[in-house]
């Protein structure tokens, strides 16, 4: 019995840092990308990041990997899957971060949720996600403080503060 216990706590920590290195990696890998778009489009970086996290499981989810769409965002595709068409009711972008910009386009000319934009700084990430639920986003009532969570588990609202992503990668360590 203590052998089957450990394996499973082996295999659940394992299983716990590879999450942890996956979530690491994907902030790597966009950081610099959330952060520019953050100054073109004022949506911060932490929101776009953790939101992109969140929905596509970290780059993993079969929509992001598929269509590269980070955010789970609705529209008609067809994608080549070797001889057969399949058409999806997710858009398509020709790159995760042509992804990103359609999330902060939107964040910022669609009427529903442009009002957050208009009256909300960079740095207030918490309201954004709070306003960005309130404007129907996400129909969970957990996905707020899932997101939140994220932010504040990798300290992404560093982002948002400071853009110079070399002291950001400096003070991680």
């Amino acid at each position: 019995m203590k052998k089957i216990l450990l394996i499973a706590v082996l295999f659940l920590s394992s299983f716990a840092a590879s999450a942890q290195s996956s979530s690491q990696s994907y902030i790597q890998k966009f950081k610099d990308n959330a952060i520019r778009i953050m100054h073109e489009s004022g949506v911060p970086a932490s929101i776009i990041l953790a939101i992109a996290m969140h929905e596509s499981a970290n780059g993993n989810s079969s929509v992001a990997r598929n269509l590269n769409n980070h955010f789970g965002m609705k529209g008609r595709s067809m994608v080549s899957a070797g001889h057969k068409k399949i058409h999806s009711s997710y858009k398509q972008y020709d790159s995760a971060t042509d992804s990103f910009q359609d999330f902060a386009r939107i964040m910022t000319e669609r009427r529903q949720f442009s009002h957050l934009a208009e009256k909300l700084t960079h740095y207030d990430y918490k309201n954004w996600v709070h306003g960005i639920q309130r404007s129907g986003y996400a129909s969970s009532h957990l996905w707020g403080n899932q997101v939140l969570g994220l932010i504040h588990k990798y300290q992404l609202n560093a982002y948002d503060e400071r853009p110079d992503s070399a002291s950001l990668d400096n003070n991680r360590r």
